[in-house]
């Protein structure tokens, strides 16, 4: 199909960059469409781990192009770095990326008014990975942000740069007692990566609406997942953006009725890093095995991700809102050796209520106690396998169980980290 949405349907890190190479053999243009260098895909070529955080993960694959679109909050700095990084191991990037201009730029204030609202909130803090992502989105929001464009015109970005740290540098010193920031080092540090960017700049939107026009393939590569979707996820504590599908049209520039093909993935348990409600989180000796079983570090921050039992309320939830036409389910071998498995069908909530329903409520969620059912479980390993009849029984009793709960045909299976570890069933 000419185009095609990856979307995570948990709280991120449900194993997206796997499924998104797996894809970008077939596709013409991988664009990504939401978040920032806060996200992290990792994509095992051979054996060899690479690691994403702003470049779509379709640049592992030579000839593929590959653009950032405008709904990404983009670090000049953060984003030169790492081409730099790929470039260094033998990855062809700069004559392969387009960079929207429309996208808007996280500078050095924004993570630093980050690092001091989370120290200010305490033991209430988000949780964020301190990249500036969220301070740039609200600048977007209030209309006193600055975009890739901008660095294009070194002299006038430079008077707005200092008009705008007037502002901020009076909150940071008023409201956070912080030092204030130079604006002619913040200006600076931008416009010398936007120097080597500029070559790479372009109209996004015209470059994937003539894609499209043409009747090539692209890949629109969502980061993090939609349980932490700014308008749909655990709000407060959730991303500051839109991560499910419904943000690739706001974030590229492509109408919705373009998209053909929504693809969901979905952890075969699931985790989530930071703060924030997590019905089914294991703190036991289950939770820790799944952890390291299933290396379930951030890519990005090497954080440890909280682990805990498939959560088919939440799942269900977030397949009907992007409205997948297919799921992607990844880390079942990691469950291999659990002698029972457990799935969430249910919450009962504070007040004693029984729900199929995800609350939109904070307190519920918090509060929510998970109805279990549960499974057999299976010893072998699956790594090997790449025909779903030859599972083990009970492995395939339960991935026909998640599918059947969250309501989505399965489309890929993977039972390991690597290229190729993967069961095509569509």
């Amino acid at each position: 199909m000419p185009a095609t949405a990856i979307v995570g349907l948990q709280w991120g890190d449900e194993g997206k960059a796997k499924i998104l190479d797996e894809l970008a053999q077939a596709s013409d243009i991988v664009c990504r469409y939401q978040g920032g260098a806060n996200a992290g895909h990792t994509v095992v070529v051979s054996g060899e781990k690479f690691a994403f955080h702003t470049v779509p993960s379709g640049i592992a694959h030579p000839g593929k192009l590959c653009a950032v679109g405008n709904g990404v909050a983009l670090d000049p700095v953060a984003l030169l770095e790492e081409i730099r990084a790929l470039e260094a191991r033998g990855l062809e990037v700069r004559s392969r990326l387009v960079i929207s201009e429309r996208a808007h730029l996280v500078l050095a204030y924004h993570k630093a008014l980050e690092a001091l609202d989370e120290r200010s909130r305490g033991t209430g803090a988000i949780g964020t990975t301190l990249r500036g992502i969220g301070p740039c989105y609200a600048d977007k929001a209030a209309r006193a942000g600055f975009r890739v464009a901008d660095l294009l015109r070194p002299g006038s970005f430079r008077k707005k740069l200092a008009e705008r740290l007037k502002r901020v540098n009076a909150e940071i010193e008023l409201v956070f007692g912080g030092k204030p920031l130079s604006p002619d080092e913040v200006a600076e540090e931008a416009l010398a990566a936007g120097r080597e960017l500029a070559p790479m700049v372009g109209d996004v939107s015209e470059l994937l609406n003539d894609a499209l026009d043409r009747g090539r393939s692209v890949l629109f590569e969502g980061a993090q997942g939609t349980l932490l979707d700014v308008d749909f996820g655990t709000y407060p504590f959730v991303t500051s953006s839109s991560a499910s599908v419904l943000g690739v049209s706001a974030g590229t520039g492509i109408a919705p009725q373009r998209i053909d093909r929504v693809l969901g993935v979905m952890k075969a348990y699931t985790t989530r890093v930071g703060s924030g409600p997590f019905p089914t989180e294991l703190n036991d000796e289950t939770g820790s095995r799944l952890r390291e079983r299933g290396r379930e570090f951030g890519t990005t921050t090497g954080r440890s991700r909280r682990c805990g039992w498939f959560d088919a309320v939440a799942t269900r939830f977030a397949a009907r809102l992007n409205a997948v036409t297919e799921v992607a389910l990844t880390k079942l071998d990691v469950l291999a050796g659990e002698p029972v498995l457990r799935i969430a069908t249910a919450y009962v909530l504070p007040d004693g209520t029984r729900t199929d329903r995800f609350p939109a409520a904070l307190d519920d969620l918090e509060a929510a106690r998970p109805v279990y059912e549960e499974h057999q479980g299976w010893s072998g390993p699956l790594g090997e396998i790449r025909r779903a009849e030859d599972l083990p029984p009970a492995a395939r009793s339960y991935v026909e169980r998640l599918t059947g709960l969250v309501g989505a045909q399965t489309a890929l299976i993977s039972v390991g980290e690597g290229r190729g570890a993967t069961i095509r069933l569509s």
